[in-house]
């Protein structure tokens, strides 16, 4: 365990996101905050990087039209962008930060920046992971 996992954790804890699950080992925490829509955030400590990815929908089948737009979206958010998982199938919302500097404040950020897009684009994403 590495004292970055620590002043992660502690970061967490300030800004009072509930830790669902903790790996001290695999550096992993899974975390939410209900009041944003927040489940199952998963945020790893991968040295020199902080990880966040909360899954959003599965794609039924892959359709270029959901892909154009949601690579249209990820220009108006703030932190992080929509990407794919290794299946292809899954869509995630990704975000990475510096270790070395990180900050209360860029964590809140990188979460800020999930609730807006989940707040924002909510109708959009529910009609994606009917198609």
């Amino acid at each position: 365990m590495t004292h970055h996992f620590d002043r992660v954790k502690n970061y967490l804890i300030d800004l009072d996101y509930n830790i669902t699950y903790e790996n001290a080992e695999e550096e992993v925490f899974v975390v939410e905050y209900p009041d944003a829509g927040i489940y199952n955030l998963v945020i790893a400590v991968a040295d020199p990087i902080l990880i966040m990815e909360q899954f959003l929908f599965e794609l039924k089948e892959g359709k270029p039209e959901v892909f154009r737009k949601l690579l249209e979206k990820n220009r108006d958010i703030v932190h992080g962008a929509f990407a794919l998982d290794e299946t292809g199938t899954r869509v995630v919302f990704r975000d990475t930060l510096q270790l070395e500097n990180i900050d209360l404040n860029e964590i809140e950020g990188s979460v800020n920046s999930l609730e807006l897009l989940l707040s924002e684009y909510s109708d959009e994403l529910i009609e994606f992971s009917k198609n």
